[in-house]
């Protein structure tokens, strides 16, 4: 049962559409469990089955992500919740929106359920396009492309289905710990480590710089500060130093950053709350322009690939821009990575209310 311990810091102005003796109030860290249990069941439902842990969940709604996060819970008449939206503000002009309905309200219920989140959503975006002082925020959300029940009520909210993702999954053997030669002049290595065991803070800014020009021309791309993107990034669960890395072309008298890697473990949830890693995730992996055609980018996909053998993990995953014009998922299709589900984007453009 959540406790209704706070209002949320976006109102619901819809509340009234609620049916009689629903609540509305913010989550707090000991709903984790209750609010973990409802998106699985979200999950389960629309895709067919559950990922998502306790630790993800407590990103979203700890007291460290509430700067930059908002979140209303929907609760019946017996405390249960019903619905959740949390709305992230990510970088300039890009809210990253989350709404999940429990799949076991009857559908009339649920519409509602929607209505309301996504109206909520609205007054989010105009409070954070304020902060950002936008004349126009972004919401971006997304689907399951087999999830026909939200769709339509992104549709009916004024939402666009603007891409679709493939979230390609290979299987990790045994023999997958030997690493590929590579390119002559090509050489991976992992962010250098100071004496704290820390990363070292330029290799990290390398590694931003590069993420940011390889993708500047990308679909939806925002720019990021660095103190974002590290923020944003450690906020990870499956977050660890040991899986970013940097590709330098060393054939010339000093070595040239061109590419990098950075990734993280992904993992099993048991029904204790525990979570055992399974397998790595290929969260970014950019290389230069300058630098393309030489081999960096399946080197750095070998690397993660005989770290994940070497750990004993059974799976790399990553995500693929199915409508992209570079042709990468040829890339991953060659080095045995196979699509295990699609998901879509959906955008809607909010004016931000004048402030005054």
């Amino acid at each position: 049962m959540i406790v209704l311990a706070t209002d949320p810091s976006v109102p619901v102005r819809s509340r009234s559409r609620l049916p009689a003796g629903w609540t509305v109030c913010a989550p707090e860290a000991d709903d984790t469990a209750e609010l973990t249990a409802l998106v699985r069941r979200h999950e389960e439902w629309a895709r067919g089955w559950a990922s998502s842990s306790e630790a993800d969940v407590l990103v979203e709604i700890s007291e460290t992500g509430r700067s930059n996060r908002h979140n209303v819970v929907l609760c019946d008449r017996d405390g249960r919740a019903r619905g959740w939206a949390n709305a992230y503000d990510r970088a300039s002009g890009r809210m990253v929106l989350t709404v999940v309905v429990d799949p076991r309200l009857d559908d009339s219920l649920a519409d509602r359920t929607a209505e309301v989140l996504l109206e909520w959503a609205e007054e989010a975006a105009g409070k954070v396009g304020a902060g950002r002082r936008l004349t126009t925020q972004q919401i971006d959300t997304g689907a399951f492309a087999d999830d026909t029940r939200q769709q339509r009520w992104l549709t009916t909210a004024g939402f666009e289905m603007m891409r679709r993702w493939w979230q390609m999954s290979r299987p990790v053997r045994t023999e997958d710990a030997a690493v590929p030669p590579l390119r002559p002049g090509v050489r991976i290595r992992l962010v250098e480590r100071a004496g704290n065991g820390m990363p070292d803070e330029d290799d990290l800014r390398v590694v931003h710089d590069i993420l940011e020009d390889a993708f500047v021309n990308h679909f939806n791309s925002h720019a990021e500060t660095f103190d974002e993107f590290l923020a944003r990034l450690r906020e990870d669960p499956g977050h660890r130093w040991d899986h970013w890395w940097l590709a330098e072309l060393v054939d010339g008298p000093t070595p040239q950053p061109v590419g990098t890697l950075v990734g993280s473990l992904v993992g099993a949830a048991g029904g204790d709350g525990s979570w055992t890693p399974t397998g790595s995730y290929v969260s970014y992996i950019g290389v230069l322009e300058s630098a393309r055609g030489r081999g960096v980018a399946k080197s750095l996909l070998s690397t993660i690939i005989a770290d994940a053998a070497a750990r004993g993990l059974g799976e790399v995953g990553l995500e693929v821009d199915a409508d992209s014009p570079t042709g990468a998922e040829g890339l991953y299709l060659s080095m045995g990575w196979q699509t295990k589900y699609v998901t879509q984007s959906w955008h809607r453009d909010v004016p931000v209310p004048r402030q005054g």
